[in-house]
């Protein structure tokens, strides 16, 4: 079985959303930013939403975190 995909501030910038909206967001799910900031979040945590930017950001995060296949 593989590690839980932690989700970083980092991940959400590279799926290209803003720190400022981010932050929004997570007020609105009730999720604590700052300790999303620190440690980051379980990805399973933020498909649990149901909303189609967290899942935008979960499925960039593990096409990075896949092995790149080489030819």
């Amino acid at each position: 079985m593989s590690e839980p995909l932690v989700i970083t501030i980092a991940h959400v910038r590279a799926a290209g959303m803003c720190v400022h909206g981010t932050r929004a967001w997570f007020a609105r799910q009730g999720l604590d930013f700052r300790v999303f900031l620190r440690g980051g979040i379980d990805a399973d945590v933020l498909l649990a939403t149901g909303d189609a930017m967290a899942r935008r950001v979960v499925e960039h995060a593990r096409s990075r975190s896949e092995p790149q296949e080489t030819a």
